[in-house]
């Protein structure tokens, strides 16, 4: 998919919604996530021996809290808050920003356009991220995982329906930037444009099917897109 397509988004695009982890920050690359997912296995064991059980093995920590309420409200509380002190944790050791998203946000802010995280990672976990290098000035909101109520992550809408009502806008001027299948399956949901990041071989296609409205290798791209409008 070429330069046109992604212009022809960005173009139509009032609002700007970043996923996180992929298009901002590697939120596990200090702290890999299969060690994360084994904590909160065990954790999940001391309360039910049973779905402990089947949690081992589950590299995701998101799928052992989507798990989690087969084991009740208990269970969501003590997984949910063992992964954002997990996730805390760990963007504090991931590095820099994703090569290319700092300038895709700054060019995002200066074009006008309203800017939000919209993850499936905690608030606390993108807030530390952004304050930690200096970026929270070019995001107008951030709209985390909603706590205790995984069956609202995505690919459901509810964080971009969210984002779009805070910052005042239309669901159908917002472009998600997001580099899984359920960032697109979202956007659909919420009827919203979608920009498929493959940052890893083999996304590309799997994005394209999916249905993202254009598919990009890297964020610099969408600062360059953003670069090119017209002012």
């Amino acid at each position: 998919m070429g330069s046109n397509q992604l212009s022809e988004v960005i173009e139509a695009t009032r609002t700007v919604l970043f996923d996180f982890d992929g298009p901002v920050c590697d939120v596990f690359a200090g702290h890999p996530a299969p060690e994360v997912a084994r904590h909160l296995a065990d954790a999940l064991a001391r309360h039910d021996a049973a779905l402990g059980a089947k949690a081992r093995g589950v590299d995701d920590p998101m799928e052992i809290l989507r798990l989690a309420p087969q084991g009740g409200k208990d269970a969501i509380r003590i997984i949910e808050e063992e992964l954002t002190n997990a996730e805390v944790t760990a963007v504090k050791l991931a590095g820099a920003p994703i090569q290319g998203a700092v300038a895709a946000l700054e060019a995002a802010q200066s074009s006008g356009r309203k800017v939000a995280i919209v993850s499936n990672n905690s608030t606390a976990c993108v807030s530390t991220f952004l304050m930690l290098h200096d970026l929270r000035h070019l995001v107008d909101a951030v709209v985390g995982r909603a706590p205790y109520w995984p069956d609202l992550m995505k690919p459901d809408p509810h964080s971009l329906l969210k984002a779009a009502a805070q910052l005042g806008t239309q669901p159908h001027d917002c472009t998600l930037i997001g580099d899984s299948v359920t960032d697109v399956e979202a956007s659909q949901a919420a009827g919203s444009h979608s920009i498929g990041f493959a940052n890893k071989p083999g996304k590309g296609r799997t994005l394209g099917d999916a249905g993202a409205d254009v598919v990009i290798t890297s964020m610099t791209a969408v600062a360059e897109a953003l670069d090119r409008l017209p002012t």
